[in-house]
């Protein structure tokens, strides 16, 4: 009885955040479509402008459960410009918690309207969400998979090919992948300010033997079990970016080299007052609940007032079967 109160309690951690993050899905759906139909003889910019907008107040939202209801320390190493920039955003893959480390990072820059991200194919079926999220970019991870300790033959086949191609082997990372990085930077290059190449580990995530183990999932994370979040952050310039492709990718293994002694730092040093962190100073960052709960209460709100009444509660309903089909129905189109 004591043990089933417990892993009640527990699983009510994430319930409570996933089903408002889910449940004011089709407001935020109805919202955008009924904006763009309305802006379907506006200049694009108009269109644009306040579809980020609409994204940001949902990805605020989510933020306000990831960061204020888990209580994580985000801890940021190096120089996070202030204002915010066109950039492509490369950083290390181990769990669903790292797009959402994005976010974290462009809040702080008043740029999480303009985030955009490449996604594995089958992320684009989320019901709802996918088909919107397949057309974003800019965020990247090169790894093409996540670093799973517990696929060891996934991280072998990693180094071994590595070590074919007469790279450097990578312990901590995954060999990255050039080819998505090529084209965002050289599709871009005329419009873009710098690329962000972020390193992230998640504090908790070594065993009592001193193993690295699994990143925390999505459900996890919002059981509070991750206590900290390290982020190191360097900013390159573009004139310190090789433009061919078989340039790129030697820059690129370097790039992930150095991302592997940080972690290797992190995990590993011999020295346990210099592991579960970053070389470096630091600053432990703390958002701002202003820039959080006003979309929790706006969204939750508009979702209330939908469901007090029988036609809203049709709508929302029809909004869910109907966006879920629509959204299939676009990504087999688009693929």
């Amino acid at each position: 009885m004591l043990l089933s109160l417990v892993l009640h309690t527990y699983s009510m951690r994430y319930v409570l955040p996933a089903a408002v993050m889910m449940g004011t899905a089709p407001t935020y759906v109805l919202a955008w479509g009924a904006w763009r139909l309305l802006s379907a003889l506006l200049p694009a910019r108009v269109y644009r402008e306040l579809d980020d907008r609409f994204y940001t107040i949902y990805q605020s939202m989510v933020l306000f459960f990831f960061e204020r209801y888990t209580g994580v320390q985000i801890i940021i190493y190096g120089d996070l410009p202030k204002n915010k920039e066109n950039v492509v955003y490369l950083s290390n893959h181990q769990c669903t918690v790292d797009w959402i480390v994005a976010d974290m990072l462009a809040i702080r820059q008043n740029a999480l309207g303009h985030v955009r991200y490449v996604l594995k194919d089958g992320l684009k079926w989320l019901p709802l969400y996918g088909w919107y999220f397949s057309q974003m970019y800019l965020v990247i991870f090169p790894e093409g998979t996540r670093y799973n300790p517990e696929m060891p033959k996934v991280i072998a086949d990693s180094q071994l090919f590595a070590d074919k191609e007469g790279l450097a082997v990578l312990k901590h990372v995954l060999t990255p992948r050039v080819k998505a990085t090529h084209v965002a930077i050289d599709s871009m290059k005329n419009y873009l300010d710098a690329v962000y190449d972020v390193t992230v580990a998640y504090e908790g995530t070594v065993d009592h033997k001193g193993q690295r183990k699994v990143a925390p999932s999505m459900t996890e994370f919002l059981c509070k079990e991750c206590p900290k979040v390290h982020i190191y952050l360097d900013r390159i310039e573009l004139k310190d970016i090789p433009e061919e492709q078989m340039y790129l990718r030697r820059w690129l293994h370097e790039r992930f080299e150095v991302k592997d002694k940080l972690l290797i730092e992190f995990y590993d040093a011999k020295d346990s007052k210099r592991r579960n962190k970053f070389p470096g100073k630091c600053v432990h960052s703390k958002l701002s609940l202003k820039k959080t709960l006003p979309s929790l209460l706006f969204l939750g709100g508009l979702t209330a007032s939908m469901l007090l009444t029988e036609s809203g509660r049709k709508l929302y309903v029809k909004t869910w079967i109907y966006g879920t089909l629509i959204g299939y129905l676009w990504v087999s189109v688009k693929a």
